[in-house]
């Protein structure tokens, strides 16, 4: 029941009609008894900062940040997380003395759903597929997790290329190789842990894998796609195919909010209330 005392947490984007991001949060928020509830607030382009400012005027508790704004409100934080300003995005503002604090739980978030499905990244040799942002916080795990190896593929070698050089200076170690996607069968002859962080698999593409050829999936033994929506892609479907394990973004999206809420209210959700939350998303997506 919402009354006086009710704290109030939300994500600021453009768009943000169709997030999940209430369905965790009200749900963790029931589950705990917290009197707290969560909604999205459209921000204009422009008003970043007077959104993250008037936020804390209101005593708003916490903030999620969307696309397009996970950069450019660093500007507009008092403090930010030092592997958030390592990647230079911040997905969760925690409030603090005099402003907001910025987190990347994102990456955090990555990590969590990786490790309930068994898959460690240390010691691996790892395909990240494109160079945009999600594959940022990706490649940043990589090095975070002491990978061994890790080939960068993209439909670019000069923005691969951009990323390499950026996480292999942030971590001291020459662990990224950047390669055309179309370059793939220049990889050496093993199998691979595959992160796929391109967009393409989203609607209105989501019968298309960015890359198709069987030949490559054979070289994987387990590939995650960062997409959650379809629930199973194509580039999943290839992977299955040639015999390897499949997982989703969705369990991701579920820990980066999951870690959010316990910045904000300094608990610890427990793996039990996380499959029931999870359990709720996938209700709500209907699969």
């Amino acid at each position: 029941m919402i009354d006086g005392k009710t704290r109030t947490c939300g994500l600021i984007g453009n768009p943000v009609e169709h997030t999940m991001s209430p369905i965790i949060h009200n749900t963790l928020a029931k589950m705990c008894g917290h009197n707290l509830v969560y909604v999205p607030f459209p921000v204009e382009e422009g008003k970043v900062e007077e959104a993250v400012k008037g936020a804390y005027a209101l005593n708003i508790l916490g903030m999620n940040v969307t696309v397009p704004y996970k950069s450019e409100v660093l500007g507009s934080l008092v403090e930010v997380d030092e592997l958030a300003a390592k990647i230079g995005a911040v997905n969760t503002l925690v409030r603090t003395e005099g402003g907001y604090k910025g987190y990347n739980t994102d990456i955090t978030g990555l990590h969590r759903a990786m490790m309930s499905e068994d898959i460690r990244m240390e010691g691996e040799e790892i395909l990240l597929l494109g160079a945009g942002g999600a594959s940022r916080a990706a490649a940043y795990l990589c090095g975070a997790q002491k990978a061994k190896k890790v080939y960068l593929l993209n439909r670019t070698i000069e923005k691969a290329q951009r990323l390499t050089e950026e996480v292999n200076e942030a971590f001291q170690r020459e662990i990224f190789e950047p390669m055309l996607l179309s370059d793939f069968p220049k990889l050496p002859e093993r199998k691979f842990l595959a992160i796929q962080g391109t967009s393409v698999g989203l609607a209105p593409h989501d019968g298309e894998a960015v890359i198709e050829d069987a030949a490559f999936y054979r070289r994987i033994h387990t590939g995650f796609d960062l997409i959650y929506k379809p629930f199973d892609t194509r580039f999943m479907q290839l992977v299955r195919e040639a015999g390897g394990k499949a997982y989703n973004g969705l369990k991701m999206l579920l820990y980066q909010g999951i870690i959010a809420y316990e910045l904000w209210n300094q608990v610890e959700i427990s793996e039990n209330d996380a499959s029931l939350v999870y359990e709720k998303m996938r209700q709500t997506m209907g699969v």
